[in-house]
């Protein structure tokens, strides 16, 4: 008997991957098989390697990052463009790779989607931030993308029109992004109304506040509330089974032990966003800068809350990206008699 549900089914299975070798886009034997098998895969961008935090506390993290993925029943895809090729998978890179990567730093370009086609073209080294990395994911059907904190709208963006493509990369691209909420250095307020009007499921993990990234606090309540993996997956595979374009929005705060004092976080970043206005840092600097100038300020606290946060998402981005194959796949079975 045919399916009896064809036009939602249709939204559920992976694409093939044979599009992507025409593309010229290089997807690792084990993401490969473990895509086609039905085993959960964790997208992972690139730029918190190179930008993220100094060497080598980035390539130590990310191989760490790998193992926890691992530890938790998915595989990790780490997506990059090298010498112009994209590159889904950790896997697909060499240890050597991947510690090049992270040794040329901010010599690598910070790429986001539209950066994508002039990197390419040059065949340039590109890390991919939240919207490029989210873009490639979805090119091979990987549902899960777990990253530290997105961007967002800057504060005074109201002036300045300084609102990350990571928004509206989240408002038309099926991916769902696992990650410790928005940065605090952003206006956290405004940034979750634009995802509202970009039509983005905001949903908080075992909170009923949107977490902050270095803190587990911003003050803002979140429009949705899950607690547990299996939560989520469920939202995930809802929105899978009916095609919406839009992303989800999971965040997921800190750990409490891990967490920066507030107070301290916040005082650094008002002295960093005037240093950063008085040496007229603008654009995709703007991020990097406070990043780095905020770490500098704390002592080093943020970074080490950086490092942790991510390690948590991993785990839990992990579990949820193995719930949902689990979903998906019995939805497919029941769908068919």
């Amino acid at each position: 008997m045919a399916c009896r549900i064809s036009v939602i089914s249709r939204h559920i299975s992976s694409p093939p991957l044979e599009h992507l070798d025409d593309l010229g886009i290089r997807v690792a034997p084990e993401v490969r098989s473990a895509l086609s098998s039905g085993v959960g895969v964790v997208a992972l961008e690139s730029t918190i390697v190179s930008h993220g935090m100094p060497y080598p506390q980035n390539f130590h993290t990310a191989q760490e990052v790998e193992s926890i993925v691992r530890a938790n029943g998915a595989v990790p895809a780490t997506i990059a463009i090298l010498d112009g090729v994209p590159c889904i998978a950790w896997i697909g890179l060499s240890l050597a790779e991947l510690e090049r990567l992270a040794k040329l730093g901010t010599m690598v370009s910070k790429t986001a989607r539209r950066d994508i086609p002039y990197v390419i073209a040059r065949r340039g080294n590109g890390a991919t931030t939240v919207s490029a990395t989210m873009f490639f994911a979805s090119k091979a059907g990987i549902k899960v993308f777990v990253t530290g904190g997105i961007g967002g709208v800057h504060r005074q963006g109201e002036s300045t029109m300084d609102v990350s493509s990571d928004l509206t990369e989240l408002g038309k691209t099926p991916v769902a992004v696992v990650c410790a909420g928005v940065k605090s250095i952003l206006d956290i307020p405004r940034t979750l109304e634009y995802l509202e009007t970009q039509g983005v499921t905001v949903v908080s993990y075992s909170t009923d506040e949107f977490p902050a990234f270095f803190t587990p606090n911003s003050g803002c309540k979140a429009p949705c509330r899950a607690d547990s993996v299996e939560e989520c997956a469920d939202i995930i595979e809802a929105s899978t089974k009916f095609g919406l374009s839009s992303g989800i929005l999971i965040g997921v705060p800190i750990p409490a032990e891990h967490a920066a004092a507030a107070k301290n976080v916040e005082s650094a970043i008002q002295s960093a966003l005037h240093e950063a206005e008085s040496r007229g840092i603008a654009g995709n600097s703007v991020t990097p800068f406070l990043l780095k100038r905020v770490n500098e300020l704390t002592g080093g606290d943020s970074l080490a809350a950086n490092i942790q946060l991510v390690k948590n998402n991993a785990l839990v981005g992990a579990k949820i990206a193995t719930a949902l194959t689990t979903r998906l796949s019995r939805f497919t079975k029941s769908s068919c008699h």
